[in-house]
């Protein structure tokens, strides 16, 4: 991936929308060149697809949290179940790897704190294994950007 590519990437980014005319020009490419570099990109897995993005408030999911876990034991079936069971979870946006002392952090997002206390007692709490729960509730966002610095 060269500069070019991340330009397009950048670009696209800002408004995944936006034509291949408009991609071009912004970029100094002909159009040509430019679609092949972006299918080039999506082929590659670079790009993996283009979404919407929505506000939680608006959407009805004005409670965001992020959830600390720590599991309990680190062996291969703790660790496989609980991944998979959270992958499966559609109130949580994201889910990391971490070092220190936590193991996980997820971005969870619900209706309601009613909603939240449901979602960690009859879905998360179930998984088993997990040591801890650390919960943290955004109340406000300061910056929240899709596009990646061009560094």
């Amino acid at each position: 991936m060269d500069d070019k590519d991340r330009q397009i990437i950048r670009a696209l980014q800002r408004d995944g929308r936006m034509s291949n005319q408009d991609l071009a020009a912004q970029v100094h490419l002909s159009p040509s060149p430019c679609l092949r570099r972006v299918r080039n990109l999506e082929k590659a897995g670079v790009i993996r697809g283009y979404a919407a993005r929505v506000d939680a408030r608006a959407y009805g999911l004005p409670i965001t949290a992020f959830v600390r876990i720590r599991l309990e034991r680190h062996d291969e079936t703790t660790v496989q179940t609980f991944e998979r069971a959270v992958a499966g979870m559609e109130e949580v946006l994201e889910c990391h790897v971490m070092t220190g002392q936590t193991d996980y952090q997820l971005r969870v997002a619900t209706a309601s704190l009613d909603a939240y206390e449901a979602f960690i007692r009859a879905r998360l709490q179930r998984i088993g294994g997990i040591g801890s729960i650390d919960t943290s509730f955004a109340y406000g966002v300061v910056k929240d950007s899709p596009v990646f610095p061009a560094g």
